[in-house]
């Protein structure tokens, strides 16, 4: 039999460790003296221990390690333990691996001279929404005004209510200057009635969608732009459905065009 030091001295772990270990009914002395305190174990007790520092070093909590030797596992139980271990590690590894490499790609480009720092890439999850929608093809940008109007002329006439914030989806991938094939939507609580132009649907969900905040006029929202678009290839996504606009704050709430506010979505998927 050994002394609790002697004990941990053979083992290389601590006193202390053994007594925590102890505490929380995972290895405990095979003896106390009731007169003493003083705690001993015997070298039967040496493979528990070891299997205990293994599956400490594995990454298993102490309450994980408990019940696994509580179960007093088979071999091809511990595999299988094991390898749902390593799994769940690896899964962790490459979620650490991504943050890694977007603050490197974050790094890359404030590096880069012209830099805007104002502008901030986040990948968001969008949940499916029900909507009310009015699409058509229009000479410019500055025209996409008429489609707001006709959408709430009908969603007014249904007695729907539209829910902010509003938003656009451009069905082109480049930016262009005329000839713009854009969709106007807002976020309603009921399906209402197709119209010749307007229509009710659901938009389906978005997994992942790198999104940027603009604030100013939409004069120079080709900034946040080119901003989005350079971290989407630094960090190894691909653009993966047409991008949106969401109008957080504009004409309708702020005469300064300065204080608008626009948030700038673009549905991604990794590459490879």
């Amino acid at each position: 039999m050994f002394r609790i030091g002697e004990f941990a001295r053979l083992n290389r772990v601590s006193v202390r460790t053994l007594r925590h270990y102890e505490k929380v009914g995972l290895f405990l002395p095979e003896q106390v003296d009731s007169e003493t305190g003083y705690r001993y174990y015997s070298a039967n007790q040496i493979s528990r221990l070891n299997r205990i520092i293994l599956l400490k070093e594995c990454g298993f909590s102490l309450v994980e390690i408990r019940e696994v030797l509580q179960k007093d596992l088979t071999s091809a139980q511990m595999v299988e333990f094991l390898v749902s271990k390593r799994n769940q590690l690896l899964r962790e590894i490459r979620k650490e691996q991504l943050k890694v490499a977007r603050i490197e790609a974050r790094l890359k480009i404030l590096r880069e001279e012209d830099t805007d720092m104002s502008y901030d890439v986040v990948i968001k999850s969008i949940q499916a929404s029900k909507v009310a929608a009015y699409r058509d093809t229009i000479p410019n940008y500055e025209k996409q005004g008429l489609l707001w109007e006709e959408l709430n002329e009908t969603l007014k006439a249904q007695r729907i209510k539209g829910l902010f914030p509003w938003f656009a989806i451009y069905h082109d991938f480049d930016h262009r200057e005329n000839g713009v094939d854009v969709e106007v939507v807002e976020t309603v609580n009921e399906i209402g009635t197709d119209t010749e132009r307007v229509k009710f649907k659901t938009l389906d969900a978005v997994p992942e969608m790198a999104c940027v905040i603009h604030q100013g006029s939409y004069q120079t929202i080709r900034a946040a732009y080119n901003e989005i678009s350079r971290w989407i290839e630094e960090n190894e996504y691909q653009v993966a459905g047409p991008h949106r606009e969401l109008y957080i704050k504009g004409v309708w709430n702020e005469a300064d065009p300065e204080k608008w506010v626009t948030e700038i979505q673009i549905p991604v998927t990794k590459k490879g």
